[in-house]
């Protein structure tokens, strides 16, 4: 079949509302994969409203779009991970409070390897408070810069660190929290992302630890101006969420954060994440 998508925009550069699929073309048919994919190129975010997508069929659909992440999620499921601040089901959990401040994944791997191309979540349980994510576009990020402002940032390199990401939200970590963060590798990156297609992206984000060769103070000062560039008002989509909402982002091109929410709340997502096969350049 030939999968016809509905695609109506949600926020001025990233974001659009998919109708006209279920979940289980998703999960069973290539042509409605591929026209997600084309659609993700395009808007960045997509939104399927009450779509319903099974854990089973989350990974059915994920495995269309490409390699997915088998690795243990505290789920039954492979290839689901439960993104919720309850340790009786995720022991990680208070690692995922770093989310709350914006980020891209895959910006520290663990391995060398790209970082993800997609991540998938679907809403099993909300909070009854926050808990919205939010999501901009680092290619509008990077358009919307002066002429100097390209040029100028062409050349630069970022030190990217899974510390400057945790003291986003601990600002003040125990020697114990300092000592397990410095564990995980660092990587260095270009400040601008030339893509394959030619378009280019800012690589911004909580992880952004520093600009190799620049004073800290104007370092600090310029990565903070570029995240509040990227992710101005009226440039970024925020999804309260609905159980049965499954929502799909383009990682090498947005940059997502989670609103705060009440650590006893019982919210749930289910997170699938499609290994990415672009190295940031």
């Amino acid at each position: 079949m030939t999968a016809t998508l509905t695609c109506e925009p949600l926020a001025a550069t990233v974001g659009a509302e998919v109708r006209g699929v279920d979940a289980d073309q998703l999960a069973h048919d290539d042509a409605a994969a591929a026209a997600v994919l084309d659609a993700l190129e395009r808007f960045g975010v997509l939104v399927f409203r009450g779509l319903d997508l099974g854990p089973e069929n989350q990974v059915a659909f994920c495995r269309r779009l490409g390699e997915i992440d088998f690795e243990y999620g505290h789920h039954p499921v492979r290839g689901i991970y439960r993104v919720t601040l309850d340790k009786s089901k995720n022991t990680s959990a208070d690692y995922l409070k770093g989310t709350f401040a914006w980020h891209m994944d895959g910006c520290m791997p663990l391995h060398g390897e790209p970082p993800q191309k997609a991540t998938i979540l679907s809403a099993k349980q909300v909070a009854a408070t926050g808990g919205e994510t939010e999501f901009a576009s680092t290619y509008a990020g990077y358009e919307a810069l002066s002429d100097a402002d390209k040029e100028r940032f062409a050349a630069l390199r970022v030190v990217h660190t899974f510390e400057a990401s945790q003291r986003a939200v601990y600002p003040d970590p125990t020697p114990d929290q300092l000592e397990r963060w410095r564990r995980r590798p660092t990587s260095t990156h270009p400040l601008v992302w030339t893509h394959r297609t030619g378009r280019r992206s800012l690589v911004v984000g909580a992880h952004a630890s520093h600009i190799v060769g620049m004073d800290v103070e104007e370092s600090d000062a310029l990565l903070r101006r570029l995240i509040d560039h990227t992710t101005a008002a009226g440039l970024t989509y925020r999804h309260t969420w609905s159980v049965g909402d499954t929502v799909i982002w383009d990682n090498t091109g947005v940059v997502h954060r989670a609103s705060p929410y009440d650590p006893n709340s019982s919210r749930e997502l289910l997170r699938t994440t499609v290994f990415g096969n672009e190295p940031i350049r």
